[in-house]
């Protein structure tokens, strides 16, 4: 894992725009190590390539994801799949990706959104660090909790050959991304977009 002071580095040095890469192709259901909301058995399975320092992901966060999660989700009528993905800044984006996982299961979702929420910060000051351990914080975990979380080469190696996969098997090159029950969808999505695809899947 690369030192904070590369991150912040790295951080500063890229544009929002730049935070999300072209947008790619095809899917898959949950593999080992994704996280999934929902009814495993739904008729409907959602999967979305998504990276904490994508700005097009945090939008869709912002805007659309909490509409879907109570249309779709809270009612168990989709198996929400969330791949993880890394965008520039890569070290950031898996430092962030490994503090949700420390946080437990339960609360992975919350510091995702946490993540999300606190791009404008981490970008406009490049406080990589500063973001990191907040957000920890704000999930229950101590500055100890959280360097070791960040630092675990282990569970980093797990979350790049998640990517790989992502990249080589399911030929994904940017996010977000969308699956649904085969169809894929590529960038920001709206509601109704979405809605337009599951719908007719749920009769």
């Amino acid at each position: 894992m690369r030192a904070f002071s590369r991150w912040i580095i790295i951080a500063a040095a890229v544009g929002m725009a730049a935070a999300c890469g072209p947008k790619g192709v095809a899917g898959a259901g949950a593999d080992a190590g994704d996280m999934t909301l929902g009814d495993p058995n739904a008729k409907v399975t959602v999967v979305e390539y998504a990276s904490v320092t994508c700005t097009h992901c945090a939008t869709f966060n912002e805007q659309v994801w909490p509409a879907f999660k109570a249309k779709y989700v809270d009612t168990n009528k989709v198996n929400y799949v969330f791949k993880e993905f890394l965008t520039p800044p890569e070290s950031v984006a898996a430092a962030g990706f490994l503090l949700a996982r420390c946080a437990g299961e339960d609360k992975y979702f919350g510091v995702i959104d946490a993540l999300f929420n606190s791009q404008n910060e981490l970008f406009t000051t490049g406080d990589a660090r500063g973001m990191l351990f907040r957000v920890g914080r704000g999930a229950g975990l101590t500055d100890d909790k959280i360097t070791a979380c960040i630092q675990d080469e282990k569970a980093l190696a797990e979350l790049r050959a998640r990517t790989d996969k992502a990249i080589q098997q399911d030929k994904i090159t940017g996010t977000p991304t969308f699956v649904i029950n085969g169809k894929e969808l590529t960038g920001e999505q709206t509601l109704a977009v979405l809605s337009a695809t599951i719908d007719p899947l749920l009769k």
